[in-house]
């Protein structure tokens, strides 16, 4: 958890960077003040495309040799973007080569988180009691609130020291505090001890050769629906950190900082949330409070923008909470419900690129698109059925993923065929 913390620091810091400064920062001379941010949003998605190839690439390390050696080198990439970016040279030093790299160091910063969350959970499941599993992998999951909670108090502490030099070098230091929160998830993930469940398919010489074919062999529909089903959270979920502050300060007219300060108490509630509905899974099953955060993240969208929209500052902060919450009934059970769906042999492969290819289809471009309607219409409407579109897709994903028995009251997956027979193993 603590890992995964410093991971989506680094990878939050970036959406809200994009959102406050990167626009005048890396893309000035927009027609626009919404062009500019869609220029940094455009950035943004480049880091979500990223995160699959990251998932491959470690994935396969990760049913190969480990998840424990895997995971020291995702932190260390993810570590060396972070801090390159606080110190990247801004468009007017030296032009366009200013975007550019931002968007590489983006790349490094996808690469690192999308190798990151199959490991993470893997050691804490593996790690878990079989009856307790959606609590055991939701403490990874713990990282986002966390993660978010960092990167946003620092932002927000950052620019009351700074004032108006924020813009100026104020941004950086959030960046390039990064290096002591590497250091210190360093110090904690030296310590943990490999997955039981690797160690057995090591003794059981059931490690595959090629963990990327193999994934896609056996099990391509499972890693299909693992990333529909997560339209309905992802999507929403970036559309409720990053592009609320747009919305609040471009359409709504109101001051970021009280944004930010409600994004901050949603993620400190979903300390709470998340492995309340872990639990809450172990003892109902993963497929019906899932479905019940999909239903109430659609019913939401309309009256999520109308609270928005009042400009009242209290009622804002109750519709930046409630989204969080709707987000965190999906987000709590969502890491056992995906990871369950793979046998133990490619499991890291398997449920890391059905995980990240959602950022693909539904994180990655959400902020853009809403902000693209926003420019087109001047109105939230259509991102309201967007949402509700996004719902839609997860919850007919989520009737057709593969099924997992009850083994009192905990859960048992049913093995694939080729590997109750043995895949091709070293």
């Amino acid at each position: 958890m603590v890992g995964t913390t410093i991971e989506w620091y680094d990878f939050f810091l970036y959406g809200t960077a994009a959102a406050l400064v990167f626009p005048q920062l890396f893309f000035p001379g927009g027609e626009s003040s919404l062009t500019g941010t869609i220029a940094a949003f455009g950035t943004q998605f480049v880091g979500f495309v990223a995160r699959p190839i990251g998932a491959a690439i470690f994935g396969h390390y990760g049913d190969r040799i480990g998840r424990k050696t895997t995971l020291m080198a995702t932190l260390l990439l993810m570590a060396i973007g972070t801090v390159l970016i606080g110190v990247l040279p801004t468009y007017q030093t030296i032009g366009i080569w200013a975007p550019i790299l931002l968007t590489v160091l983006r790349v490094i910063q996808g690469i690192g988180v999308g190798g990151e969350w199959g490991g993470s959970v893997l050691i804490a499941m593996e790690w878990g009691h079989e009856r307790r599993r959606g609590l055991a992998a939701s403490w990874p999951q713990m990282g986002v609130p966390l993660g978010l909670i960092l990167s946003t108090g620092l932002v927000r502490i950052t620019t009351a020291a700074t004032g108006h030099d924020f813009a100026t070098y104020g941004w950086r230091i959030p960046f390039l505090a990064s290096i002591v929160l590497i250091g210190v998830a360093l110090f904690v993930r030296l310590r943990v001890v490999e997955s039981p469940e690797f160690q057995l398919l090591r003794k059981t010489e059931k490690v595959v050769v090629a963990p990327i074919i193999e994934a896609i062999r056996r099990q391509p529909k499972e890693i299909l629906l693992s990333a529909l089903v997560r339209m309905s959270e992802q999507a929403p979920f970036y559309l409720f950190i990053t592009f609320v502050i747009t919305y609040a300060t471009k359409h709504v007219k109101v001051n970021s900082d009280a944004i930010l300060v409600d994004t901050l108490i949603a993620a400190a509630l979903g300390l709470i949330s998340i492995p309340v509905f872990g639990i809450l899974s172990d003892r109902f099953g993963r497929r019906l409070i899932y479905g019940i955060g999909i239903v109430l993240t659609a019913v939401y969208a309309f009256p999520y923008f109308g609270l928005l929209n009042t400009g009242n500052a209290i009622i804002m902060g109750i519709a930046v909470v409630v989204s969080l919450i709707f987000h965190d009934i999906q987000y709590g059970p969502q890491a056992a419900l995906i990871a369950e769906s793979f046998d133990p042999d490619i499991r890291y492969t398997g449920a890391g690129l059905g995980y990240q290819l959602a950022s693909v289809i539904a994180g990655g471009p959400a902020p853009l698109i809403a902000a693209e309607i926003l420019q087109g219409t001047g109105s939230s409407t259509w991102i309201s059925v967007y949402i509700i579109f996004c719902a839609v897709v997860s919850m007919a994903s989520l009737l057709l993923l593969r099924r997992t028995t009850t083994v009192g009251g905990g859960v048992k997956t049913r093995p694939t065929r080729a590997f109750r027979k043995g895949a091709t193993t070293v």
